[in-house]
């Protein structure tokens, strides 16, 4: 960057690339040389802000001039406006939903205000398919401290004092699992990363490795140094491509510089790294079934002990983090275990990375420190609950995970104080939910996702879900009783302590919590017949209200299969046993007079 006098940062992340950021880029760069700045600006293309609300995201710098929701129509204008003329393009600016003020600068965004970057550190400032940007902002600079001045130990012992524990869902101690590999004898060693991420609306380690894939590749080297490693192997699922290009360009240009390969920096130590390509198989997050994807196997998990630390890939010694938690090494190492273990509560130290989607106004990549509570990420960062609708949960850490209730906004957001609460960390999706969902239909999309994803090795997960499944189909149809509540919290509580891996384990979690939270929801489907939250189609009822209805006959003439009668200028009525429940009389009746019971 040092011979341009300003840059033009713009979002190229997987989101923002499905809203033509490259089209920005491309008219940027036409606009710049039209106007002969094309020498002194840079346009950069960097990974994700966060922000995906309001994608795609320009960035002016030095100004830091923050513009969101650009169009490839608004390029030029931006280039004349604001590098011609100097004067910022208010309408592209973020407007504060709260004061209507134009906030030109990130810092001052809600969204950004309890945010602490970590692991994100990189993403949205760097190009991260250029190593020297990322050697600017100290990259490569942990490496070369603990190769040139530490043992394997002492490093080690670096990484356990900071009370970093993994990011991938499970929790346990990172240095922990360091020192177990470390201390297990044999001839060859592996670091593999687990970048196999697959729950539903979550998307951490893909913006880390598409906006900062070196910090993955140094954190591998010093996690080879520790444990007496040489080979390194990032396992991504194929479903990510940006991610995987970016990496490889990585890895070649870190080859290039003598930073991963032979003789690194001259100190004798030798660590490449591989990619290995995932199909995409939930299970294959676990580590086991991770492994035995690896070595050309089918995706199954086996019993622990013994533990990959002990007999991993290839019947080696292995250890295995996840995208985020290596994100956070490098800084670790440089800044020290006191200063992260500072960050975040008594148990779970520094910061999480979360996916925050659903009915929420900010969408987006968040990073916050441990012991945030959930109010503040929802509605501080997240702007709220969308349409002005009234918050009813939020599903933290995936299929895996449970739902959280209004009860639950002012926890703090820790390992401990989510499992008490019935839910997880995982690995960081949070999912929220409004007034107009249905918390039996929430467990059921959770569980057909996790029907589909079984391994199927062991009876509980490949049996016992598909019959948790279809009692919770059941009961959305409408066709259950009190005494099937009964049997299907035995069934959930069965299959919790008879799997064979975390995800059989963990998979009835969204139905315990939801019946635990939201009962009185199971008995209205079960008892009434009825779905408060008006999504169980089988339990829907379209009904005309008489003294509503002017008998205009509208609703009569987009029915679909002719379930609604009347003469013209009478009230008409809707016979249930034809109706499907389409919805068209509702969209297009113009006087109130249809609704939903």
């Amino acid at each position: 960057m040092g011979k341009y006098k300003s840059h033009i940062l713009v979002c190229a992340g997987t989101g923002c690339r499905a809203s033509d950021c490259e089209g920005i880029v491309s008219n940027l760069e036409s606009a710049l040389e039209e106007n002969n700045l094309n020498e002194d600006v840079q346009v950069v293309r960097t990974g994700c802000f966060g922000f995906c609300e309001k994608g795609p995201v320009v960035k002016m710098v030095p100004d830091n001039t923050f513009y969101v929701e650009v169009t490839p129509d608004d390029a030029g204008e931006l280039v004349l406006e604001h590098l011609v003329k100097g004067r910022k393009v208010e309408r592209l600016l973020y407007i504060d939903p709260d004061t209507k003020e134009r906030i030109s600068d990130s810092k001052h965004m809600g969204f950004y205000k309890k945010q602490y970057r970590i692991a994100l550190r990189n993403c949205g400032f760097i190009d991260p398919e250029n190593i020297d940007e990322y050697i600017a902002r100290d990259g490569y600079a942990a490496m070369g401290k603990i190769l040139e001045s530490m043992t394997p130990e002492e490093a080690t012992a670096i990484i356990k004092e900071s009370g970093l524990r993994g990011r991938g869902g499970g929790g346990f101690p990172t240095g922990l699992k360091w020192e177990f590999t470390r201390k297990a004898q044999a001839d060859k060693k592996y670091v593999v990363c687990n970048a196999d991420e697959g729950d539903p609306g979550a998307f951490m380690d893909r913006s880390i490795l598409e906006g900062d894939p070196h910090s993955v590749l140094e954190a591998m080297a010093i996690c080879g140094f520790c444990i007496g490693a040489d080979t390194g192997l990032i396992y991504i699922r194929a479903e990510y491509p940006l991610a995987i290009n970016r990496l490889k360009t990585a890895i070649n240009q870190a080859r290039e510089y003598g930073l991963i390969g032979k003789d690194i920096l001259g100190t004798g130590f030798n660590f490449d790294v591989e990619i290995r390509l995932g199909a995409g198989a939930f299970v294959c997050g676990e580590e086991t079934a991770l492994i035995h994807s690896m070595e050309g196997l089918r995706g199954e998990p086996t019993v622990k002990p013994p533990f990959p630390a002990e007999k991993g890939y290839n019947g080696k010694p292995t250890n295995v983090n996840n995208v985020e938690t290596f994100a956070n090494v490098p800084p670790i190492i440089l800044k020290g275990s006191k200063w992260f273990s500072e960050i975040g509560t008594e148990k779970s130290k520094g910061t999480k990375v979360f996916a925050l989607a659903g009915k929420v106004n900010n969408v987006g990549l968040i990073e916050v420190p441990m012991g945030i509570s959930l109010r503040e990420v929802i509605f501080d960062i997240g702007g709220g609950i969308k349409g002005g609708k009234k918050f009813k949960a939020v599903q933290t850490g995936g299929p895996s995970g449970g739902c959280l209730t209004e009860k639950h906004l002012d926890i703090p957001i820790d390992y401990e104080n989510l499992l008490q609460c019935g839910s997880m960390m995982g690995s960081g999706g949070m999912i929220v939910m409004d007034e107009d969902d249905c918390m039996v239909s929430m467990a059921k999309f959770y569980l057909d996702f996790t029907v589909e994803e079984s391994c199927g090795k062991c009876a509980p997960c490949r049996i016992g879900n598909k019959r948790l499944y279809e009692m919770l189909d059941k009961i959305s149809l409408g066709k259950s009783t009190e005494e099937d509540l009964g049997m299907l919290r035995n069934l959930a509580n069965v299959i919790k302590d008879t799997s064979l891996c975390g995800l059989g384990q963990t998979s009835p979690n969204p139905v315990l919590s939801t019946m635990d939270n939201f009962q009185e929801e199971y008995l209205a489907h079960v008892v009434d017949g009825k779905c408060p939250a008006g999504q169980c189609k089988a339990l829907m009822h379209y009904i005309i209200d008489s003294h509503l209805c002017v008998g205009c006959t509208l609703c009569n003439r987009v029915c679909p299969v002719d379930a609604i009668s009347g003469e013209k200028k009478t009230p008409h009525v809707i016979d249930s046993s034809i109706c499907i429940k389409c919805g068209a009389c509702l969209e297009k009746c113009k006087f109130g007079a249809i609704s939903v019971q």
